[in-house]
């Protein structure tokens, strides 16, 4: 079945980005961190991190919301985070934790191990490996900011500067926002390509979900009671997690190299319901016996408790969008939009969804009818 969008609105970030197709190499392509209060849109330039509120930017406001300065190049570290209060961003470096508040200033800093795997020094500033061969493509971990701006999660290499008995390891630190005070720690038991935060609309939980590469992808969560961190692995260390639900009783993930989307339950962690590739088949034309399955891409989500948005990627380069139900976890039908889009559908809870126009700034705002 075709699907055919309800258009709600279209704007550009930042208003003055170039107008030219493809991707432009002074920042990366804008990015959603959504809260149950609050609809982010991020980019990250070379020197600096812009905030922009999506109702603002519906409302035709196209200035920041906020902006910080950044302490290291793009590049040079993994995802950082912007607190829904927009007062604080945290940037994930190579050998650091930073806390950028509003005004620009550096609020507090948390030394960690490089996440060079080779490289065993206990780094002071990002200027004293800028330029070397051997860090310009380091593993790296990432940040995020709980729904009520109290703390922050973030995923380093250790050991920590203070630690007596130094191992290297990877941990999950909870931080507090206001000084960067480590409150609890715990190991992931990963060995990190990269890695990516989800939020709950509950504070005191958070997704982690770490890319090995070839070798896996662990998927963590973590369970923060005021007094201890608790770690848990759902699956079998080959499932990304890419969205939890607005009311957070559910979890959507899609299986190592691109395979079948998963919707599990929470608290436990178990999957309800799998979306095979053969139900896709009766919405596609036909193959050749030479052309291989779609995958499916990994920036997906729940557009609302009922529907989830993903994207398919064919051999040939041809990428799809779809609608899911998530009660039966049975593909609806194939998103036919009036307009040309690129790039995967970044779905944000509430019945809508963004996907870019054919220049990757300018974002296209829709809703299932």
């Amino acid at each position: 079945m075709r699907i055919i969008p309800r258009f709600v609105a279209s704007f550009r970030v930042p208003a003055n980005a170039p107008r030219v197709p493809g991707f432009s190499r002074t920042a990366d392509t804008p990015a959603v961190q959504r809260w149950p209060h609050r609809r982010l849109v991020v980019i990250r330039q070379d020197n600096e991190l812009l905030a922009y509120d999506l109702d603002r930017l519906v409302a035709g406001d196209g200035a920041p919301a906020a902006r910080f300065p950044a302490p290291w190049p793009r590049g040079a570290g993994g995802i950082d985070a912007v607190s829904p209060t927009l007062d604080l961003a945290v940037f994930s470096g190579q050998h650091a934790l930073h806390a950028i508040d509003a005004a620009g200033r550096l609020r507090w800093r948390v030394r960690h191990a490089c996440w060079v795997p080779y490289c065993s020094s206990l780094h002071d500033s990002y200027a004293e490996y800028a330029g070397s061969e051997e860090h310009r493509h380091p593993d790296s971990g990432s940040c995020w900011i709980s729904a009520d701006g109290s703390t922050v999660w973030a995923h380093v290499r250790t050991p920590l500067p203070d630690d007596v008995e130094p191992e290297f390891d990877e941990e999950w630190l909870v931080l507090d926002a206001v000084d960067g005070r480590i409150l609890g720690r715990a190991p992931t038991g990963t060995a990190a390509a990269g890695s990516h935060h989800i939020a709950h609309p509950d504070p005191g939980q958070m997704g982690l979900s770490v890319g090995e590469g070839q070798d896996g992808a662990p998927l963590r969560w973590g369970r923060w009671d005021g007094a201890r961190l608790t770690v848990t692995p759902i699956g079998d260390d080959d499932r990304c997690l890419v969205d939890v639900s607005p009311c957070g009783t559910r979890l959507l993930t899609i299986a190592h190299w691109g395979r079948e989307p998963a919707i599990h339950r929470l608290p436990d962690g178990a999957v309800t319901h799998e979306v095979a590739d053969y139900q896709l088949s009766p919405h596609l034309e036909a193959l050749s016996d030479a052309e291989e399955e779609p995958f499916w891409g990994y920036q997906c989500g729940f557009v609302d408790e009922r529907t989830v948005v993903a994207s398919t990627m064919e051999g040939n380069g041809h990428t799809r969008h779809w609608l899911i139900d998530t009660a039966r976890g049975d593909v609806l039908g194939q998103v036919e939009y009036p307009l040309p889009v690129s790039e995967d559908p970044m779905a944000l809870g509430d019945g809508t969804w963004l996907t870019c126009g054919e220049d990757p700034f300018q974002l296209l705002l829709w809703s299932p009818q």
